[in-house]
Parts: C-alpha cells; structure tokens; sequence
C-alpha cells in the first residue's frame, strides 16, 4: 500500500515538474502510461544528464575525486608538464602544489617561470609569495610582494592584499599587518581580513577593538545566505570566539 501511494506521489511530483520545465511532450505521457517505470526513466534520461552536467555536479564530482585520491590532479598535471612545458601548464601545476601541501616544489615552479621572457606577470610573483610564506620564509614572501606593489600598486588582486597583510603578520610588523588587513577588507569577498584584523589585534592586547570587530563579522554572516555561511563556516566560529 504505502509503496503505490509512494511510487504515485513521486508519478504526480515528476509530471508538475515536466510540465513547469516544457518536457511534458512526451515526459509526461511516459510517466503517466509507466507508473514508477515512467519515472525512473525521465529521472535516468531526462534529469540526470542536466544535473551531472551542471556546474555545481562538475564541482561536486572534483571534490569527491579530490577526496578519494587527493594526489590525482597533481599527477596528471605533472604527465602534461613533461610533455609539453608552457606557463599555463606549470602555473597550473604549481597552484596544486600549493594545495596539496608542496610549497618547495611550487616554488621551483614559479621561479622557473618568472625567469621566462613572457613569465614576469603579478600572479606568478604573488604565487611564488604564497609558497615562500608556507615555507616559513615571511620576511622573503613581504620582499618579494613589495616588488609586485612597485610594479602594480594594488596588488593585482585581493587576494593578494590579504597575503601581503598575512605576510606582515609572520614577519613580526604588527602595525604593518592591521593596517594591511583593514585595506583587504575593503575589496576581499568575505570576512578573512577582518577575522584575521581581530585575532591579531587581541594578542596585541586590543581587546576591546577586536571584540568589536568580531561582533560585527558574527551579526553580517548571520544575515547572509545559508550558502555563505556554509562558505565562511571556519571564520565564523573564530569570530565567535573573540567575541567570548
């Protein structure tokens, strides 16, 4: 009994849906004329399809292969780089080295390419900034951002601003990194900089000031969309922290 009120509900739920989508010819008849057959067949043909093509299944798909052998990507990059060596492919194999945790060999990646002719673009410099910073090496990571600020004064990206700030920050100039934090804030989209501005200000003993600032993070996020806060999960429940 409950399986044919079950397989009906899910015939009727599918027909609305076919015909809010303009499938209904010939979706619907199928459904209709094939309980539960019919359905599993526009489910199997007609969505699947649409939802395995779709941006957030691609993604989806990424992670669970990212998970399942989080090394992969980085292999494959890897094969593609000694058959053909070009920026694009080392910039690319170098960003995954990043992400996996090989600063030392993404830092090979971007000095080589930042010693090519066409190589000596911001986002490489900044690249080559990120993986001396992993490498503990703040005061060469600040140095070699600098030189991207002489060049291109807001550091191509926000991204940028905030590694510069995070930089400071390792590198022991305190009052450098708050007011670096402060500026990224202004461009970068999400709360990072200002958590970061926070933490900071309360081991310097400011904190008042950093509480205020982590409230103000708190109460924004708690207004944003559920997809936003899931995004900034992690930075949310440092900014409930300060604010305790």
């Amino acid at each position: 009994m409950y399986t044919g009120v079950l397989i009906t509900f899910l015939d009727v739920l599918l027909v609305v849906h076919a015909a809010r989508t303009g499938r209904f010819m010939p979706w619907g008849f199928v459904i209709l004329f094939l309980p539960g057959v019919g359905a599993l067949v526009y489910l199997a043909f007609a969505l699947a399809p649409e939802w395995l093509g779709s941006y957030g299944a691609q993604r989806a798909r990424r992670s669970i292969a990212a998970a399942i052998d989080p090394s992969g990507r980085y292999r494959s990059l890897r094969d593609e780089l000694r058959v053909v060596d070009t920026i694009a492919h080392r910039n690319a194999l170098a960003e995954e080295c990043l992400k996996i945790g090989k600063p030392e060999e993404a830092l090979e990646h971007y000095e080589a390419i930042l010693a090519q002719p066409l190589g000596d673009e911001p986002a490489f410099s900044i690249g080559k900034a990120r993986a001396l910073l992993m490498l503990g090496r703040a005061d060469e990571s600040v140095s070699t951002l600098d030189a991207v600020r002489a060049r291109a004064p807001d550091l191509h990206s926000p991204e940028g601003r905030l590694l510069h700030a995070r930089a400071l920050e390792a590198a022991g100039r305190a009052e450098e990194a708050l007011d670096a934090y402060a500026r990224a804030s202004r461009t970068f989209p999400g709360p990072e900089p200002r958590v970061r501005e926070a933490r900071l200000l309360e081991r310097l003993g400011h904190r008042d000031q950093a509480r205020s600032i982590a409230e103000e993070v708190v109460r924004s996020l708690r207004r944003a969309p559920r997809h936003v806060q899931a995004n900034e999960r992690e930075w949310y429940a440092l900014a409930r922290e300060l604010t305790r």
